[in-house]
């Protein structure tokens, strides 16, 4: 189908989508980007956030907290750390993601510590969007 390519989301527990695409809105850890049908190739690192994807079926949006996408003109395959459709999120899930990431900030290293202070602001910023509270991170 012209103006369409293929998107497929995986994470480790299972394959989220694969279905074709008029865009996929990605957050980036450089930023935010959207790849559409004849993309430029590209990888990027993702950072918690949520990723929307405009497909042939109707729009979904999905949580990541992390991963790699690639980019290419023909589709878009994103590896995620963790995701989940925004329909299955609670704040269960959301105060999970934050203490984990919590966890890991302090007892990071000095060479990741900007990194994973601006990944415990990221999953702040992604549970404000979705409308979910969160306890003091």
């Amino acid at each position: 189908m012209a103006g369409t390519m293929q998107f497929d989301l995986v994470a480790p527990e299972r394959r989220l989508a694969s279905v074709q695409a008029t865009e996929v809105q990605i957050p980036g850890a450089e930023g935010d980007l959207t790849a559409m049908p004849g993309h430029a190739p590209l990888i990027l690192t993702l950072r918690p956030g949520v990723l929307s994807v405009k497909g042939t079926e109707g729009d979904t949006e999905y949580v990541v907290t992390g991963g790699f996408a690639e980019i290419s003109a023909e589709g878009t395959s994103v590896l995620a750390e963790r995701a989940l459709p925004v329909s299955e999120v609670t704040s269960d899930i959301l105060n999970e993601f934050i203490s984990s990431a919590v966890e890991a900030r302090d007892n990071a290293t000095v060479e990741n510590l900007t990194a994973l202070t601006q990944q415990v602001s990221d999953i702040a910023v992604m549970a404000e969007r979705l409308g979910i509270d969160l306890k003091a991170a």
